[in-house]
């Protein structure tokens, strides 16, 4: 059986790995505007609705792990939930506005703009070896192929992907993506991402990493 996110309900801070700024405004808030009852969001985020309400309460501070379900949940971000607020951003990522980035052969082109929740890049993908590796984060994952053929490994499936094809998935599924053929592939790849002040996860402020 798992264990809930949470812990049990009697847990003191001290336990929790990391105790952050008190988020019970934005959480009350968030979850009615996403229209979930306590009970719902509790059972999603793995918290007994007793945890839940004393977040809300601002009885009990969340650890990080509890903020990156709940926002998960609420379809936000870990810096809406400790309520700072974004910077103005350009909301139009012009061609050659950035130079490429590479990383482990993979060569990332932005399209879109930076420090948001989702990122979307334009990405040439080099030949799947048995060496790739594989990776398991937070997140969804969508990518689409432009050209070449891309070999997605999905936990145990393999799926190959012509151009046209595409693909959306948990990113909790462990999986690896490579090139199936020698030539190489590209591809637009979206990600979403749990932006926090506390937590660098998959895609770095300096270039993007796989």
């Amino acid at each position: 059986m798992s264990t809930p996110v949470g812990g049990a309900d009697d847990a003191s801070p001290e336990a929790a790995d990391e105790t952050l700024p008190d988020v019970a405004p934005q959480l009350r808030g968030l979850r009615r505007r996403r229209g979930l009852t306590l009970e719902a969001a509790a059972r999603r985020a793995g918290l007994s609705p007793a945890h839940l309400s004393r977040l809300e309460t601002g009885r009990r501070q969340p650890s990080l792990p509890m903020l990156l379900a709940l926002a998960r949940i609420y379809g936000t971000t870990v810096s809406e939930l400790l309520g700072e607020t974004p910077p103005e951003r350009d909301p139009i990522v012009r061609a050659g506005r950035a130079e490429p980035a590479e990383a482990d052969g993979w060569i990332y082109h932005q399209a879109g703009g930076p420090g948001r929740a989702m990122q979307a890049l334009r990405v040439q993908v080099p030949y799947a070896t048995s060496g790739d590796l594989v990776r398991v984060h937070p997140g969804e994952e969508w990518l689409y192929v432009l050209d070449g053929r891309v070999r997605l490994v999905l936990g145990d499936v393999a799926h190959v992907l012509d151009a046209g094809d595409s693909a959306h998935f948990d990113s909790l599924t462990p999986h690896r993506i490579g090139a199936a053929t020698r030539q190489g592939a590209e591809l637009l790849f979206v990600h979403t991402l749990l932006q926090s002040p506390a937590a660098d996860l998959c895609l770095g402020a300096e270039a993007p990493r796989r």
